[in-house]
């Protein structure tokens, strides 16, 4: 149910059965990183807790800031937050070569490894990962670019189909590059799937698709090969620790203190717990990285399938009310954007639970709005925000001023007189 108030110059659209499923998405993170707090090794699960809170907060003062304005005035920046986004990109890419060349030693301000990986700017206040919001800013760009085509081109030619794939190309390779050399297998593999996903509705011949499916077909067997029967010339193109998360997924047993531990320990902690788990604040079974990525697994311990199962439904709840904004949506690039998002959703969490049970190898993605992380927090709520602007026009009008809050007649009357 979509609601417009207006607070004197400023007009905001709500739709309440977002707002209420964030709602109860950020109450399940809160509880879930209560309940890990035995779990987290160094000790700092309240502060974790804290911080979620506060990004919450700020996710949804950021959004409805943004439900003041139309999607227009968002869309019109977009191309300067890219060109910005790039910028913070190739600056993480140089700190990376530096501590490549120095050994670790020396970095640029800001940009240190975590992990492994130079993805985040380590502020005083919080840390910042520019590819978490890059994400969002690709399925705009890329649906405007889709909507812009099919409005130019209503009857494409083979050649106004592959005009559009350079369009894209062009804007989708240089961030997809750097990300990957941070490296962040990961978002590059969201990003991926997010661009084929809106590909596919944007009614491109089914030739370049076929050709696309048999691409990546090719290329999957292309690996399985050089995995199992060349894997010296392998490692020259993928590094060892990528490799070793495959090991891993292949064979859970196979180094258990070492590339093995978390796909071991998480499906340890799920098989043991039975219907109910081991109770609030369990600590049986050690769970690395269990505010984060493995949050599921640490659910699945305390509160065993009762508990995952729970997850599971809001999850779904959550897709469907996106879902149904989709289905409701008439422009063509509102609703591009909004499937963009949905695939984005949908495909972290089924990559994320799916590694969690061992259908597919890690790859450090996390739950979306439920895992630990400032920086995907904040880029979800504004995407939030631009689907709140597009979801579908309220029935009534509420105005706050003096004397109270007033309803006025339906909104559609009005749009109907002035048409």
């Amino acid at each position: 149910m979509k609601q417009t108030i207006t607070i004197g110059k400023f007009t905001f659209r709500i739709d309440v059965g977002l707002i209420v499923m964030l709602i109860v998405m950020g109450l399940t993170s809160f509880f879930a990183l209560y309940n890990a707090f035995n779990l987290i090794s160094d000790g700092s699960g309240y502060g974790y807790m804290m911080r979620q809170i506060m990004w919450y907060i700020i996710g949804f003062v950021a959004m409805f800031f943004l439900c003041s304005f139309q999607n227009q005035a968002i869309f019109r920046i977009m191309n300067k937050a890219y060109r910005f986004l790039m910028g913070c990109l190739i600056y993480l890419l140089i700190s990376r070569i530096l501590i490549s060349i120095s050994g670790g030693s020396f970095h640029l301000p800001f940009a240190t490894s975590i992990n492994g990986a130079v993805s985040w700017f380590s502020l005083p206040f919080a840390s910042f990962q520019p590819s978490e919001f890059i994400k969002i800013v690709l399925i705009v760009l890329i649906s405007k670019i889709i909507s812009s085509h099919q409005e130019q081109h209503p009857d494409p030619t083979w050649k106004d189909d592959w005009t559009l794939l350079i369009k894209i190309a062009k804007i989708l390779i240089p961030p997809l590059v750097l990300i990957f050399l941070q490296p962040d297998t990961g978002v590059v593999i969201i990003i991926l799937v997010n661009t084929l996903i809106l590909l596919m509705c944007s009614g491109i011949r089914k030739q370049y698709l076929y050709i696309l499916g048999g691409a990546i077909v090719f290329v999957v067997f292309l690996f399985i090969y050089l995995y199992f029967f060349q894997r010296d010339f392998l490692e020259i193109f993928i590094s060892n620790y990528r490799l070793s998360r495959i090991d891993a997924w292949l064979d859970p047993e196979s180094n258990i203190q070492g590339s093995s531990n978390q796909l071991y320990t998480a499906l340890l902690s799920l098989g043991s717990a039975g219907l109910t788990g081991y109770g609030l604040q369990a600590d049986i079974i050690a769970i690395p990285e269990a505010h984060t990525d493995f949050i599921f697994a640490a659910i699945g311990q305390c509160f065993g399938l009762l508990g995952t199962t729970f997850v599971l439904v809001i999850c779904l709840l959550f897709d469907f009310v996106l879902f149904k904004i989709a289905y409701n949506t008439t422009n063509r690039t509102d609703r591009f954007i909004v499937i963009g998002v949905i695939a984005m959703m949908v495909y972290q969490q089924i990559q994320n639970l799916g590694m969690i049970v061992g259908l597919v190898p890690i790859t450090g993605i996390t739950l979306p709005m439920i895992s630990y992380g400032g920086s995907s927090i904040l880029s979800y709520f504004i995407s939030f925000a631009i689907i709140m602007n597009l979801s579908p026009v309220s029935k009534k009008v509420i105005v706050l001023k003096k004397g109270g809050p007033k309803k006025i007649k339906k909104r559609s009357q009005r749009i109907s007189k002035r048409v």
